[in-house]
C-alpha cells in the first residue's frame, strides 16, 4: 500500500529522524508542546516584511514561505538541521519544477544572519527523488522505526514520547 503524498515537512523529518517522520505521518504530533515550533512560528510571521504576500499554498499539496523573484525564501531560526533544510528545499523545487516553474531557493538562518541559495540540477533532482521514495519506504512500515539518539533529541517535541521508558536508565 502506497502512503499519502508526502510534503516538505515529511522530507525535513526524513532527513531528521525516521521515527519522527513516521509518528507524524501516523497522526502522532507533539509539536504542540514545543518551544522551538513556538519559536519558529513567530520567526515565520515576522519573516519577509516587504513582500506583500507570505506563505504560498501551491495545488492544496505543500505549502512555501516565500516567492521573491526568481526564488522561493524559507526561513529557519539556525542551521543546525542545515541538511533537513536543504532537502525540504528541494522538494519544493522540484515539486514547482513538475508544475512548469523554475525557481532557485534560499535558506535565511536568522541566527547567523546569512542565507544559503539551494539550486536543483541533476544531481540534486535524483537525490530528492530518491529521497521521496525513501520516505515513502519509512511511511509504509508496520512498525515504528527504532529510536536512533542524535545530539539533537533533547529539544526535539518527541523526545519524551520516545524516551518514557529509559528517563530511569540516563
Amino acid at each position: 500500500m502506497r502512503a499519502k503524498s508526502v510534503g516538505g515537512i515529511h522530507l525535513h523529518y526524513y532527513a531528521l529522524c525516521k521515527r519522527k517522520l513516521w509518528l507524524y505521518d501516523k497522526g502522532i504530533a507533539m509539536e504542540h508542546e514545543s518551544d522551538r515550533v513556538l519559536q519558529g512560528s513567530i520567526l515565520h510571521e515576522q519573516a519577509y516584511p516587504r513582500l506583500q504576500q507570505k506563505e504560498w499554498l501551491v495545488d492544496d499539496a505543500f505549502r512555501i514561505d516565500a516567492i521573491d523573484g526568481e526564488y522561493i525564501r524559507e526561513t529557519k531560526i539556525s542551521s543546525k538541521m542545515k541538511n533537513a533544510d536543504r532537502l525540504q528545499m528541494l522538494y519544493y523545487l522540484y515539486q514547482l519544477e513538475n508544475r512548469g516553474i523554475r525557481k532557485k531557493g534560499l535558506l535565511s538562518y536568522t541566527k547567523e544572519k546569512r542565507t544559503e541559495e539551494v539550486m536543483l540540477d541533476d544531481d540534486t533532482r535524483k537525490e530528492i527523488k530518491r529521497a521521496i521514495a525513501e520516505t515513502h519506504g519509512v511511511l509504509e512500515e508496520e512498525r515504528t522505526p527504532k529510536v536512533i539518539k542524535m545530539p539533537y533529541c533533547k529539544s526535539c517535541a518527541y523526545y519524551s514520547f520516545c524516551y518514557a521508558m529509559e528517563e530511569d536508565e540516563e
